[in-house]
């Protein structure tokens, strides 16, 4: 499919699907309130009785079970796209609960490599030993006991060296997080549309294939769908924003624009992972 044709697909299936859309605003609902429900009992346990911590805990199984539920059934609507069809999936709840971990499960992969790496790319930079370089700086010099004395601010005195030194470490992780993470980004979504096409968990964290996935749609399709449709999503909540901060009592209808939008997103995921299923 071509690429306006995806945006365009994607923005009306879920108004095509009024009924599946309604169940997952529903689930999603309850599922706050179990947290919130959790967070109340909480409150009360650590204040009262130690019977609430139990209420507590049963309530965050169960938001979690649906919180998983909820995922796995994005992945459906990822298959829809795959597949090209119109209708929304049904709710199978054990599938989508099984479906649900699995996506933790790739999430966890997929975001867990860029961060160590990351944390390796901060110690070859040195910023921990920068940092405790400058408060021991900022504790013990004598340059700091005097202007502790004095009133002014202790980090002052720190050497412009070190603070120099610090933010060319930040900046160069920094840069090299952002890109990562990017990256990572693109590969996760490529491995969200494999679990779908193919619901083995242990193709959806190939990263090898979910790269070459990539190069078999196009590099330039794919990170252009995907701005195209982050451009989409951040356009709508702009304006639902300015809306929000004139008339706040709109902002209730984000209970029913962000289900639309994941559905707008999942679908997106699909049809571009369409060209090569």
């Amino acid at each position: 499919m071509e690429i306006m044709e995806i945006i365009k697909d994607a923005f009306v299936f879920p108004s095509q699907n009024l009924e599946k859309l309604v169940i997952y605003i529903v689930l999603t609902f309850v599922m706050g309130l179990f947290i919130a429900g959790g967070i109340i009992s909480g409150i009360f346990g650590a204040m009262d009785n130690s019977l609430y911590f139990v209420l507590t805990a049963i309530l965050a199984i169960i938001a979690i079970c649906i919180a998983f539920i909820i995922s796995g059934y994005q992945i459906g609507v990822i298959k829809t796209g795959i597949d090209q069809v119109d209708d929304a999936p049904g709710f199978d709840w054990i599938n989508n609960l099984v479906t649900g971990i699995k996506a933790l499960i790739v999430s966890i992969v997929y975001f867990i490599i860029p961060a160590i790496i990351i944390a390796i790319v901060a110690l070859v930079t040195n910023i921990p030993g920068q940092i405790a370089d400058i408060a021991q700086q900022a504790v013990v010099s004598p340059a700091n006991t005097t202007a502790v004395a004095s009133g002014a601010s202790p980090i002052a005195t720190i050497s412009d060296a070190a603070m120099a030194s610090l933010m060319g470490s930040i900046a160069i992780t920094g840069i090299i997080a952002l890109v990562l993470i990017i990256i990572f980004a693109f590969l996760a979504t490529m491995a969200n549309a494999r679990l779908a096409n193919t619901g083995s968990l242990s193709e959806a964290v190939n990263i090898v294939e979910a790269f070459k996935d990539i190069t078999r749609i196009g590099v330039g399709k794919v990170i252009a769908v995907i701005l195209l449709s982050i451009i989409v999503v951040a356009v709508i909540q702009g304006i639902l924003g300015y809306l929000y901060g004139q008339v706040p009592q709109l902002s209730i209808i984000g209970v029913i624009v962000i289900p639309y939008l994941t559905f707008f997103t999942n679908r997106v995921t699909g049809l571009l992972y369409s060209d090569i299923a």
